[in-house]
């Protein structure tokens, strides 16, 4: 059973990286006649994709450091759409907004890191 769970998820995951592939993202931030709008397009589904894996492993996650670890790694994608977007539309306040997640990020992972071993926030 686990195996066919394995092979199904592969297929599932080859088809979505072959979607990217075939067919960018079109979006009403950028100029249709910009150059860069087809790797800008891949580059949101691929982090769309990742975003909704590191989810199911926030949910699944069998132990609590692995979804904390999840929780991190979800706030650097955050913070690479956030860069993505503000190349990409040259809005500066994209990377200041990616700035500011991935510093509240880190204090949280902090925060829980502490927690999970018990110590106290003064420590």
């Amino acid at each position: 059973m686990k195996l066919v769970r394995w092979i199904s998820g592969t297929v599932v995951l080859l088809a979505i990286i072959i979607l990217i592939i075939v067919l960018p993202f079109r979006s009403m931030f950028f100029s249709q006649d910009a150059a860069h709008i087809g790797f800008v397009g891949r580059v949101i589904y691929i982090l769309i994709l990742s975003s909704v894996l590191i989810l199911f492993r926030v949910l699944k996650g069998p132990t609590a450091a692995d979804r904390i670890v999840a929780i991190d790694i979800f706030g650097i994608l955050i913070v690479g759409l956030c860069a993505v977007l503000g190349i990409a539309t040259g809005r500066s306040w994209y990377i200041d907004i990616g700035i500011a997640w991935g510093l509240q990020s880190f204090i949280g992972t902090l925060a829980l890191a502490k927690y999970l071993e018990g110590r106290s926030f003064d420590d």
